[in-house]
């Protein structure tokens, strides 16, 4: 994670935030780095890593949209993935979003806010941000946005695991979403 973020963030540029639910256990649950997995951090952004070398839907699909945006140079040149909660979370061995019950949600919102607040204060960092998935993931942020006013604008990227396990004969249709989302935010 060190490595990562010393090598694409180690600079002053102004960054877009990307903001995905909360960290899974085979992606940046293992990595540190939203939407990426222990392969793809070796093979695309050249850092050896000691990881269990096991592949993730989701990181597959970022890093076909990185590659279409330019490169990871390119892309984290300008965005950044980071979550609405900082911690992943496992019920039953299996991933767990922290919308996905009333008294988990109330029990980190504090910590949502706080974390969103952080974020937001970064020099050099948008306004305008994104979700990453269309559901309740973007209908919480909006539901915070309109107690707290963090950005100006949201705009809507769908969850690449939605993609990849229901729409993966349209994948490249929904990278091309992505790339024009992405140039607008710039």
């Amino acid at each position: 994670m060190e490595a990562f973020y010393t090598k694409y963030y180690n600079d002053t540029r102004p960054r877009t935030l990307l903001f995905g639910i909360n960290p899974g256990r085979h992606g940046a649950g293992l990595t540190g780095v939203g939407f990426t997995d222990p392969i793809l951090m070796e093979e695309k952004c050249g850092i050896v890593n000691s990881l269990e070398k096991r592949s993730e839907l989701s990181a597959n699909f970022i890093c076909e949209v990185v590659d279409a945006y330019g490169g990871p140079e390119a892309f984290y040149g300008d965005f950044l993935f980071t979550t609405v909660l900082p911690f992943g979370l496992l019920r039953n061995g299996r991933n767990y979003n922290y919308y996905d019950d009333k008294e988990t949600l109330n029990y980190f919102e504090p910590l949502i806010v706080e974390s969103i607040q952080k974020q937001m204060a970064y020099p050099n960092v948008s306004r305008h941000i994104s979700t990453v998935g269309q559901g309740k993931n973007l209908a919480y942020l909006k539901e915070l946005n309109a107690r707290y006013n963090f950005f100006d604008t949201i705009e809507v990227l769908p969850h690449p695991r939605w993609v990849m396990q229901y729409r993966r004969k349209e994948k490249e249709k929904y990278i091309k979403a992505y790339i024009e989302v992405l140039h607008r935010l710039r």
